[in-house]
């Protein structure tokens, strides 16, 4: 007996998602079949361009298909497109201050030096490689590094009154206060002197739709950073670390931080993990797995290792984080993993757990050195 169209359904009823672990029929991502004799055509939605479970979900498909075709003869085709889903508001009163923006991403870590600008860097032009629209903002207020890292230095700030156009590089829309002030002025600012600073970047920026808007937040968990997060409705955190146990001390503190505010770790990347020497040799300059072992003991998800390659410096140092994934395919496929990891977690943060926290600070910014 031919196939039919609700016998495609109840087929495709029986899949499931592997991340979200709900059938793909109820998670609305089967937008259509057609059967034209043997030949049965699904379009599927994923949650966003970078799902790494795509290779998957297809083999399960075409598997549930074919045993509902009961031995007839059938050519499956599946056309892949993909629609990143906005979590719901946790306060459907107080009116969104980024309204197009469907996921902000807040990179973190307990100290300086450990590279989150570098992973900010590779996060959001990973996900755009990837098919997302994405938006990187540089929210470090005392030490803007992503204006460097992303070549800005010849491009000149424009506006449309008060509102700031973005900078549109690298496949990505990006802001910088670096490229706002005297590039030889110190940020002598107390806590809310930044906090106003940078509330004017996020808010006054034209960063129009968007499937991710990446943060690079301050090193610490101090006043300064919690204050700078508290305009923004988060998805969720990433924590970055290097392997070494002080770093690894410091990165706890940052995730009991976002965990005390609420705020859910989507996951930790542990960076410089290992340097590879010309002879392909692996030096543990700072140990390995640290971060690994510490996101396992706290029950939060580990993306990924990045390891140290003078390249990676160099295109930091010219403003060409593209060329990271052009180094060698080790590094491409290790950090479009991690890409994918995070855009996982973002999936299925929304699809559980719908509620979008915000970070709230009681009182006012102390003051800051």
């Amino acid at each position: 007996m031919p196939l039919t169209h609700d016998a495609v359904l109840q087929a495709l009823s029986t899949v499931q998602d592997p991340d979200l672990g709900r059938d793909l029929v109820t998670l609305g991502m089967v937008k259509d079949v057609q059967i034209d004799g043997s030949k049965v055509t699904v379009g599927i939605e994923l949650t966003t361009p970078a799902c790494p479970m795509k290779d998957r979900i297809q083999s399960d498909i075409e598997a549930a298909i074919t045993q509902a075709a009961q031995g007839d003869q059938v050519h499956i085709e599946i056309e892949f497109t993909a629609k990143v889903r906005a979590a719901e508001p946790a306060d459907t009163e107080t009116p969104n201050p980024l309204p197009g923006v469907k996921h902000v991403i807040a990179v973190g870590a307990g100290k300086g030096g450990v590279g989150k600008s570098t992973v900010s860097t590779f996060l959001a032009t990973g996900l755009a490689r990837l098919g997302a629209k994405v938006g990187l903002l540089d929210g470090d207020i005392y030490g803007p590094s992503l204006a460097t890292m992303l070549g800005l230095d010849e491009i000149q700030p424009t506006a449309n009154g008060n509102i700031l156009d973005p900078f549109m590089v690298h496949g990505i829309k990006s802001m910088s206060i670096a490229k706002l002030v005297d590039p030889e002025k110190a940020m002598i600012w107390r806590g809310p002197m930044a906090h106003k600073a940078f509330s004017q970047l996020v808010l006054q920026t034209n960063w129009g739709e968007l499937d991710y808007l990446i943060v690079d937040l301050p090193p610490g968990t101090g006043d300064v950073p919690l204050s700078l997060a508290q305009l923004l409705p988060l998805t969720g955190s990433v924590v970055v670390c290097t392997p070494q146990r002080v770093a690894i001390d410091d990165a706890r503190r940052a995730v009991r931080m976002f965990q005390q505010l609420n705020v859910g770790v989507l996951g930790v990347v542990e960076n410089m993990s290992c340097f590879v020497g010309d002879d392909g040799k692996e030096y543990d300059l700072f140990g390995r797995g640290g971060a690994e072992r510490m996101a396992e003991g706290m029950g939060i998800p580990f993306l990924g290792a990045v390891p140290l390659h003078m390249n990676m410096r160099i295109n930091a140092d010219e403003g060409t984080p593209l060329k990271n994934f052009e180094i060698n395919e080790d590094i491409t496929s290790t950090l479009l993993e991690i890409c994918q990891h995070l855009a996982q977690q973002v999936s299925i943060t929304t699809m559980n757990a719908p509620e979008r926290p915000t970070l709230t600070i009681s009182g006012q910014p102390g003051p800051s050195a």
